[in-house]
C-alpha cells in the first residue's frame, strides 16, 4: 500500500480524498495556486506545494508542475479527484514514466473514453446503445448548421473533452446551431484547452441515468447500481440520488451488463461511470464514460456501504477488488444536492466574495458535507462556484428527502449569495416528490427562473408564530430583565410593503410560548436569542429550524424553502406603519448591467445601433461559463460604459439605451 500521495486537484474533492487516506494511514501532499494559499484542502494535508497562479491554466492544469511536486515530496501515487487532470491521458503518461502511481484508470481507457467522440464510435463497436449523430469534430458554423439538419433538430452540441456542463448546447433551428456551435467551441477552448465539438440528436424529455463501475487490473469489473442526474440547470447537474425512481431492476440490470461490457473493452481500471440517456419508455442511449471520479459519487456510497476513494486506492496499488457483483447490494436511498455560490434570483448568477458566516448541518450516518471551504475563506472567480455537496439519506427516498430539506434549513452562509433556496423549493416540489423527473426539469416547472415568488412560505403563519415568540422573549428582557407571564399583543407585518398583517397574541405556556395567530395556536419551545443565526426547537411538538437575520425592524426568517421579512409591532405602532409610503427601487431599465463579477470577453454592439429584443449585447465570463447578454426590448444604443477586456463588478454599467 502507498505510504504518501498526492492529490492534484482544490476544494471539496481534494479534501474528500484526503479523508479516506487518512483513515488508511496514508500521508497526504496538497497543491495549491495563488488564490488557494491557506485554503481547507492545503490546511488538511500533510504538506502542501505551491504550483502557480490564480488561473487553473498557470497551476492545476500544469502537469509539469504537478509531477515535481509529487518528486519532491516522494509521493508514490496521484490521485487526480475530478476536472483539470484527471482526464488527461498525456498526464497518466507522465506519471507512469515518472514511476508515480495514477489513481484512476490505464492511458488507453482514459484516451479511448475521454474523447467523447471517439468513445461514441468504440461504444458502437461494441453493441452498446448509442445516439444518432456527427461524431467527427466540426470545423466551423455553416458545417455545423448543415449536420445539424441532417441529424434533425433539436441538436446537441457538445465540446469533445467537455463535461460539468461547458461547450454544451442546445441548438431547435439553424440561428441556434451557429451561435451555439461558436459558444460551445470558445467555453470547449477555455476550459478543456480542445475546441474539438461534435453533435447528436436531442433526444426529448430524457432522464440522465448514469451507471458506477468499479474495475481492478486483475479482470475484475463490476457495476454498483445506477444515480439519477437528471435535474440540471444549463447542463449541470444540481440533484442527484440512488438509486432512481424510474429504474427497475430489469433495466437495471441491462444497463450494468453494458456499462460493464464497454468498460472491459477499454481494460477498464477503476472507478468509472458510464452515463445514458433514458426516453419515457426506458429506451437508454449511451451519452459517455467519466474515466474518474464523479461528483455525485457519495449517494451510490450511502446504499453499498463502499468508500469509493478507497477502492480506487487499493486498486492502483495493485490489490483486487474485495467484492463481486453477487456481493453487490442496495440498502436505502440517498439524495445529493450541490450548493454552489450563485444567486439564483439574479438568474443564477456566479457570487464571489468572503464568507462572512459559514456553518454546515452536524454531520450523521444520515447527513454529509463534503466542502473544501471554512468561514472567513473565500470564493475565487477562477474555479468552480461549488461551496459544498449535501448529502442525505434514509431507509426510503421520502425519508431521504425530509433529512434533506432539514439539513438544508441547517445550511447558514453568509457573505455571498448561494442556491439553497432554490435547492429547498425543488425538494418541496410536488412534481420532484413523486419523482416525475427529466433533464428539462427546472426549464419546465421554472420557466421565467427562479423569483421571490418561489419564496412564499407554506405556511406563513407558523414563521409569524415563531417570530412573536422570539420578539415577546427578547422585548421582556429589554423590558424589566427577566420573564413574566403577561400576554402581549402583536400586530405582525409581512414585507416593506405591508403586503400581509397578522394579529397575534403571545403569552409563556409551559415553559415555552403559546401563540394565536388569528384563530391558530403554536405552542413554540425553543431557545433564541439576538445574535443567534437560527431558532432550534418544535411548534406543535414538530421539530423546526428556521434562520433568523434581524435588522432594526424586524427579522427576516427562512424556513423549508421559505422566506419572510416580518415586522412585530405593538398595536398603537401598527397604527403609524400603516401609514409608511412604499419605497420604489430606482428606475434602471435603460442601463444594461453586469449581472456577475466577471471579464466582458465580447462587446456585440456600438453606440447608435438599432437592436431587436432578444438580440446579443454583450459577453460576460466567469468562472469559466460564458453568459451572453440579450436585449429585453428593440431600442437604441446610447453611450458605451464598458470595452472588450474589461473586469467588471456585479451591476457595473456596460451601455445604456437612448
Amino acid at each position: 500500500m502507498f505510504k504518501k500521495i498526492l492529490i492534484a486537484n482544490r476544494g471539496e474533492i481534494a479534501c474528500r480524498v484526503m479523508r479516506t487516506a487518512k483513515r488508511m494511514g496514508i500521508a497526504t501532499v496538497a497543491v495549491y495556486s495563488d488564490a488557494d494559499d491557506g485554503a481547507l484542502h492545503m490546511r488538511m494535508a500533510d504538506e502542501a506545494v505551491h504550483v502557480g497562479g490564480a488561473a487553473s491554466s498557470e497551476s492545476y492544469l500544469v502537469a509539469e508542475r504537478i509531477v515535481q511536486a509529487a518528486k519532491d515530496t516522494g509521493a508514490e501515487a496521484i490521485h487526480p479527484g475530478y476536472g483539470f487532470l484527471s482526464e488527461n491521458a498525456a498526464f497518466a503518461e507522465m506519471l507512469e514514466a515518472a514511476g508515480i502511481a495514477f489513481i484512476g484508470p490505464n492511458t488507453l481507457a482514459i484516451g479511448a473514453m475521454g474523447d467523447k467522440i471517439e468513445s461514441k464510435k468504440l461504444a458502437a463497436k461494441a453493441g452498446v446503445n448509442t445516439i444518432p449523430g456527427h461524431t467527427a469534430a466540426i470545423p466551423d458554423a455553416d458545417k455545423a448548421v448543415e449536420i445539424a439538419k441532417d441529424v434533425g433538430f433539436p441538436v446537441m452540441i457538445k465540446a469533445s473533452a467537455g463535461g460539468g456542463g461547458k461547450g454544451m448546447r442546445i441548438a431547435r433551428n439553424e440561428d441556434e446551431a451557429r451561435s451555439g456551435f461558436e459558444s460551445a467551441v470558445n467555453e470547449a477552448r477555455s476550459s478543456f484547452g480542445d475546441d474539438r465539438v461534435f453533435i447528436e440528436r436531442f433526444v426529448e424529455d430524457p432522464r440522465h441515468i448514469e451507471i458506477q463501475v468499479m474495475a481492478d487490473s486483475h479482470g475484475n469489473t463490476v457495476y454498483l447500481g445506477e444515480r439519477e442526474c437528471s435535474i440540471q440547470r444549463r447542463h449541470q447537474k444540481v440533484i442527484e440520488e440512488a438509486p432512481s425512481p424510474f429504474v427497475t431492476e430489469e433495466l437495471r440490470a441491462e444497463m450494468g451488463k453494458q456499462a460493464v461490457m464497454l468498460a472491459e473493452v477499454v481494460q477498464y481500471r477503476s472507478a468509472g461511470t458510464v452515463e445514458f440517456i433514458v426516453d419515457k419508455d426506458r429506451n437508454f442511449f449511451f451519452l459517455e464514460m467519466n474515466t474518474r471520479l464523479q461528483v455525485e459519487h457519495p449517494v451510490t456510497e450511502y446504499i453499498t456501504g463502499l468508500d469509493l476513494v478507497e477502492l480506487m486506492i487499493r486498486v492502483a496499488a495493485g490489490a483486487k477488488l474485495p467484492v463481486s457483483q453477487q456481493d453487490i447490494t442496495l440498502k436505502g436511498w440517498a439524495v445529493e444536492t450541490r450548493v454552489y455560490a450563485e444567486d439564483p434570483l439574479r438568474n443564477f448568477m456566479p457570487s464571489i466574495g468572503r464568507l462572512v458566516r459559514y456553518q454546515a448541518p452536524e454531520e450523521t450516518d444520515h447527513v454529509r458535507v463534503d466542502t473544501g471551504v471554512f468561514e472567513g475563506g473565500e470564493i475565487s472567480m477562477f474555479y468552480d462556484p461549488m461551496i459544498a455537496k449535501l448529502i442525505t439519506g434514509g431507509e426510503n427516498r421520502e425519508q431521504a428527502i425530509a433529512r434533506m430539506r432539514d439539513a438544508l434549513d441547517r445550511f447558514y452562509i453568509r457573505g455571498i449569495q448561494h442556491n439553497i433556496p432554490f435547492l429547498a423549493a425543488l425538494m418541496k416540489h410536488r412534481r420532484f416528490a413523486e419523482g416525475r423527473l427529466t433533464t428539462g426539469f427546472i426549464e419546465e416547472e421554472f420557466p421565467e427562473g427562479f423569483n421571490a415568488d418561489y419564496l412564499v412560505p407554506e405556511d406563513m403563519t407558523l414563521l409569524v408564530a415563531v417570530a412573536s415568540s422570539m420578539h415577546h422573549g427578547v422585548s421582556e428582557r429589554g423590558l424589566n430583565g427577566g420573564g413574566t407571564d403577561a400576554a402581549r399583543n402583536f400586530i405582525v407585518f409581512v414585507d416593506d410593503d405591508n403586503r400581509s398583517e397578522f394579529q397575534v397574541r403571545s403569552s409563556r405556556a409551559g415553559g415555552g410560548w403559546l401563540v394565536t395567530v388569528g384563530e391558530k395556536d403554536f405552542e413554540i419551545h425553543g431557545i433564541w436569542n439576538p445574535g443567534d443565526p437560527m431558532f432550534l426547537g418544535t411548534v406543535n411538538d414538530v421539530d423546526i429550524c428556521a434562520q433568523v437575520e434581524c435588522n432594526p425592524v424586524g427579522y427576516t426568517l427562512t424556513h423549508a424553502g421559505g422566506q419572510m421579512d416580518l415586522r412585530v409591532l405593538e398595536p398603537h405602532v401598527a397604527e403609524h406603519q400603516r401609514l409608511m409610503p412604499k419605497k420604489l427601487p430606482p428606475d434602471t431599465s435603460k442601463f444594461l448591467m453586469s449581472p456577475m463579477p466577471g471579464l466582458l470577453i465580447r462587446l456585440s454592439v456600438e453606440a447608435g445601433q438599432e437592436v431587436n429584443a432578444g438580440e446579443e449585447l454583450a459577453v460576460v465570463e466567469a468562472m469559466k461559463m460564458e453568459n451572453i447578454l440579450r436585449a429585453e426590448r428593440d431600442g437604441v444604443i446610447g453611450e458605451i460604459h464598458a470595452s472588450t477586456g474589461d473586469s467588471l463588478v456585479v451591476d457595473q454599467k456596460i451601455l445604456e439605451f437612448e
